[in-house]
């Protein structure tokens, strides 16, 4: 692992994930599994792209980023996602 957390998966291990693809980490202990998110179950691949929307989100209104929107709209804004 690199000074700045990165980590380099060999090229063998590695044939069948395109460029970019989205990598779920998972920590159980002293083992470190990595799964792609295509590999996923739908319902919990949702969750998890809800969870980081949602940090985003956070960020974004923690730096004073946001509109004010009426509860409908919002929702349905919510049900496009």
């Amino acid at each position: 692992m690199s000074s700045k957390g990165q980590v380099v998966i060999p090229a063998s291990m590695r044939t069948d994930l395109p460029e970019g693809e989205k990598i779920l980490i998972i920590r159980e202990g002293e083992r470190i599994i990595l799964k792609p998110l295509t590999d996923i179950e739908p319902a919990l691949r949702d969750d998890i792209l809800f969870a980081e929307k949602t940090e985003k989100a956070f960020e974004e209104y923690s730096k004073g980023n946001f509109t004010k929107k009426k509860a409908g709209d919002f929702f349905e804004e919510m049900d496009s996602w």
